[in-house]
C-alpha cells in the first residue's frame, strides 16, 4: 500500500513538469516572432526653447514617453540620451536609465545637470545649443528608439571644473585619458583653493597635448595656442622638449610653460655651500633624484635653472611640504630655509606631482669603498707634472687654481714621474649643468686607474681629493664686472674665461661710474691705482675703480694670479 502511494505522487509531480515545461516553451518564442514598438515622445517639446534659469538649478526638465510595447508581453526598460544634432547616440555627452531604475516612462533633469551635460558636449555657456535626445526602449535582446530635436540655452556662466588632468601624444602618459596627469589645484591668499593649476612633467616637441576636468569622456576640454585656453579648441602643440612647469589660470583662460632645465641643491650641506649647486636628475613623473654628498648640517633649498628667482622652501609647519617662494604668499602660506641633519651620501629626492610636493633623503648605501691613501699625490698634464698636492688626513688639496684644457690628458699619480699608483675620476671635469654660476663645482668618484681624464673646457680648478670618499672635488669661479653709479642700481656684466686665469668682456661703459670685479662673494678684486686704465687687482684690499672718463665700448681683461689673491686689469676703449 505504502509502495502505491509513492507511485501515485511521483506521478503528479511528473506530470506538473510536463505542463510547465509546455507553458514555457509558449512564452519563449524564437526572435523574430514578436515585436517591440518605439516609445512616443511626449515632452519635451521642439518648441519652444528650453531657457536652463542658473538662479534654480534645481528646477527640471521632465522627458516622457508613451510606453514601447512588447507583442510578447515581456518587460521593457528605458534609457535616455543626450547628443549632438547629427549625432548617432553611440557617444552621447548624457545618458541615464528612466525613473524606476528604467522600467518608467520618464525622467527628470535638473538645469545643473542638464547645463553640466551640455558645457560637456562642448557647447558654451549662455548660448543656445541645438541638440537631439533619444528614447531607446530594450526588452531581452530587442531594442528600439525615438528621437527629438530640442534648443536649449545654457546658464549665463561658465562651469569651471574642479580637477584637471594633462592628456596627449605630448605628454609622458600618452593619448589614454584614464592614465591623464592629474595637476595640483593651488589655494589663494586666504588659504582656500583657487582656480589655478599646475604641473612640473615632460613634453615632446611637435606632439599635442589638451586639459581635462575628467579621466574619461564626456568631459570639459581645454586646448587654444600661444598662451590662451579655448573650451574645445586645438589640441596645444608641444613647441620644445624637456621638463615644464606647466601652469593653468582657469579664472582668465591662460596657461603657461616653464622650462626646468633642472632643479638643484643649494646651501649650507653641499660642496660649495649657497654659491654651490648639486643638480638633481629628473626620473618621470615629476620626480627629481640624484645622490648627494651631505658634508654639513644647516638649511638649504632647491633652485631652478641656477635661478634665484625660483626657489622651492619648506612650508612653515609641514614636515617636507615645498611651496615656490614667489608664489608662497598668492597661496597663503609661509615658508623658511629646508632644515638638513644629516651627513653623508644621501639620496635627495624631490616630488613634485599633483598629490605631494615634498622632499625626502634615503641614505645612499651604494658608495664605493675606500682606497688606500698614498703619501704623495700628484697632478700630470700629457705625463708630465704640473701639481703636487697637500695632506691632510685623507684628504689631497691644493690652494692653487690650476690652469687646464680640454685639449690635454690628465692623471694623477703617486709619484712625481707617474710611476707610482695611478688614479682616474669617473667622468669630465669642469662640466655643469650650471657653468655661468658664481662658483660651480662637483664631486666625481675616484677610482684606481690608469685612465686618462680631461676637463670639458679650458678652466682653473681648485682641488680637494678625498680618498676615504673616495672622491675628487674640483671648483671653479666666474667674474663679473660690476659697474655703477649707484649700488643699487649697478650692472653686473659676465666675463669670459681664457685659458690661463684670464677674465674678459666688451661692453658699454659710463663715464664717472666706479667699478670693481667680483666673484659673489669670495673675491672682490680692485686697486691700488683706482683711476688708472691699467693697474695692479688685490682681492679685498684694492679701492673701487674710477678710471671711465668717456662714455664707450670697452674690452675690459683681468689676468689673475694662481691664488686669485692678486693680478692685472686693462680698460681699452
Amino acid at each position: 500500500m505504502k509502495t502505491k502511494k509513492i507511485f501515485i505522487a511521483l506521478f503528479v509531480v511528473l506530470l506538473g513538469f510536463t505542463f510547465i515545461s509546455c507553458d514555457t516553451d509558449d512564452n519563449l518564442q524564437p526572435e523574430g516572432q514578436w515585436e517591440l514598438s518605439s516609445p512616443e515622445i511626449l515632452l519635451p517639446t521642439s518648441e519652444p526653447t528650453i531657457v536652463l534659469d542658473e538662479s534654480t538649478p534645481n528646477e527640471t526638465i521632465t522627458f516622457s514617453w508613451e510606453a514601447a510595447k512588447s507583442s510578447a508581453g515581456y518587460a521593457v526598460t528605458y534609457e535616455v540620451f543626450i547628443d549632438n544634432l547629427n549625432g548617432d547616440f553611440t557617444s552621447p555627452f548624457f545618458s541615464s536609465v528612466s525613473s524606476n531604475n528604467g522600467s518608467g516612462t520618464s525622467l527628470s533633469v535638473s538645469y545643473e545637470e542638464l547645463n553640466e551635460a551640455l558645457a560637456y558636449g562642448g557647447y558654451p555657456a549662455n548660448s543656445e545649443a541645438h541638440v537631439a535626445f533619444a528614447i531607446k526602449a530594450t526588452s531581452l535582446s530587442k531594442t528600439s528608439q525615438s528621437t527629438r530635436a530640442i534648443k536649449v540655452v545654457r546658464f549665463e556662466n561658465e562651469i569651471i571644473p574642479q580637477n584637471l588632468y594633462l592628456s596627449g601624444s605630448a605628454t609622458e602618459n600618452g593619448e589614454d585619458l584614464s592614465q591623464g596627469i592629474q595637476l595640483r589645484r593651488l589655494s589663494n591668499s586666504s588659504g582656500s583653493l583657487s582656480n589655478i593649476h599646475e604641473i612640473y612633467t615632460s613634453l615632446v616637441a611637435g606632439e599635442t597635448y589638451k586639459f581635462y576636468s575628467e579621466r574619461s569622456l564626456p568631459a570639459l576640454q581645454f586646448g587654444g595656442s600661444d598662451g590662451n585656453l579655448e573650451s574645445f579648441g586645438d589640441p596645444i602643440i608641444a613647441e620644445t622638449s624637456g621638463q615644464f612647469r606647466v601652469k593653468v589660470d582657469l579664472d582668465n583662460n591662460t596657461y603657461e610653460l616653464l622650462q626646468i632645465n633642472f632643479w638643484s641643491m643649494v646651501g649650507t650641506p653641499i660642496a660649495g655651500g649657497w654659491g654651490g649647486d648639486e643638480p638633481l636628475d629628473y626620473q618621470g613623473n615629476s620626480v627629481w633624484r640624484a645622490s648627494i654628498n651631505l658634508l654639513e648640517t644647516g638649511g638649504f633649498v632647491f633652485r631652478a635653472n641656477g635661478d634665484w628667482g625660483y626657489l622651492l622652501k619648506r612650508v612653515v609647519g609641514t614636515q617636507n611640504t615645498v611651496v615656490l617662494e614667489s608664489d608662497a604668499a598668492n597661496q597663503g602660506v609661509t615658508y623658511e630655509d629646508i632644515p638638513n641633519n644629516q651627513t653623508g651620501q644621501y639620496f635627495v629626492t624631490l616630488d613634485l606631482s599633483a598629490e605631494n610636493y615634498t622632499y625626502s633623503f634615503e641614505v645612499d648605501d651604494s658608495v664605493v669603498d675606500p682606497i688606500d691613501t698614498p703619501a704623495q699625490l700628484f697632478l700630470l698634464e700629457n705625463g708630465s707634472m704640473i701639481e703636487e698636492f697637500s695632506l691632510s688626513g685623507d684628504v689631497f688639496s691644493s690652494n692653487r687654481f690650476i690652469p687646464m684644457q680640454a685639449s690635454n690628458t690628465y692623471t694623477l699619480n703617486s709619484a712625481s714621474d707617474g710611476s707610482g699608483t695611478s688614479y682616474s675620476v669617473n667622468g669630465l671635469l669642469a662640466e655643469s649643468v650650471t657653468p655661468d654660476a658664481d662658483i660651480v663645482s662637483d664631486a666625481l668618484t675616484l677610482v684606481e686607474s690608469s685612465d686618462n681624464f680631461t676637463v670639458f673646457a679650458d678652466r682653473a680648478l681648485r682641488f680637494s681629493i678625498d680618498f676615504s670618499a673616495p672622491a675628487l672635488n674640483w671648483t671653479y669661479y666666474n667674474f663679473k664686472l660690476f659697474h655703477w653709479q649707484v649700488w643699487d642700481d649697478r650692472e653686473e656684466f659676465p666675463m669670459t674665461y681664457a685659458h690661463p686665469n684670464t677674465f674678459t668682456v666688451t661692453t658699454d661703459l659710463i663715464a664717472g661710474s666706479e667699478s670693481k670685479f667680483i666673484s659673489p662673494w669670495d673675491f672682490d678684486l680692485g686697486s691700488d691705482n683706482p683711476s688708472s686704465l691699467t693697474g695692479n687687482l688685490i682681492n679685498g684690499g684694492g679701492s673701487n675703480l674710477l678710471n671711465i672718463n668717456t662714455d664707450g665700448t670697452y674690452t675690459v681683461t683681468i689676468i689673475l694670479n694662481d691664488d686669485y689673491q692678486t693680478g692685472s686689469y686693462e680698460f681699452a676703449q
